[in-house]
Formats: structure tokens, sequence, C-alpha cells
């Protein structure tokens, strides 16, 4: 399970092979910058993209249309949805 980051903790450390460290150290170098401005540059973009595409839904035109019709014409409910629609608690 993630663990949830110290907001007032500003330092990050990990364990890394040699191999893998000299080779960032190679790229860092290539790029006339350091080793963690490398690394921030490159695993703050390659988060972005990630959370981009868990966050983000792409839709076919056909599916989109088909969401709109779904929602213009809504399927009546079935026994699964009443059951949790009745079990749910009485508002006041």
């Amino acid at each position: 399970m993630p663990q949830i980051p110290v907001e007032t903790n500003d330092r990050m450390s990990l364990r890394i092979a040699s191999n893998e460290k000299a080779l960032l150290i190679r790229a860092a170098t290539l790029q006339h910058t350091n080793l963690t401005e490398f690394v921030i540059r490159n695993v703050v973009s390659a988060a972005q993209r990630v959370i981009d595409e868990n966050e983000h839904i792409a839709l076919s035109e056909n599916d989109s249309l088909h969401v709109l019709d779904l929602l213009d014409n809504p399927p009546a409910p079935n026994k699964k949805l009443m059951a949790a629609a009745f079990a749910l608690p009485k508002q006041s």
C-alpha cells in the first residue's frame, strides 16, 4: 500500500544499483545538468503521464454517442441495483 508522503520533508532517498546510477549520471552530464535536476525533470514528467493515463478516459465517437444515449434513455434497474438501493440507510 502506498504511503502518504510527509509534506514538510523535501528530501527523498532511494537505493539504486551502481551501474544504474552511473547511467543516470552519464545522461545528466550529456544534458549539461546535475543528477538531481535530471532525475526530477524525468521522473516528474513520467509521473504526470502515469496519472494522466489512469485518470482520464478517452472515448471513441461511438462510445460517446452510446453514453449520451444511455443518459437520455437509461435502462430499467435490475434486481442487484434495486437490492442495493433498498439496502441504503434511510435519510431523514
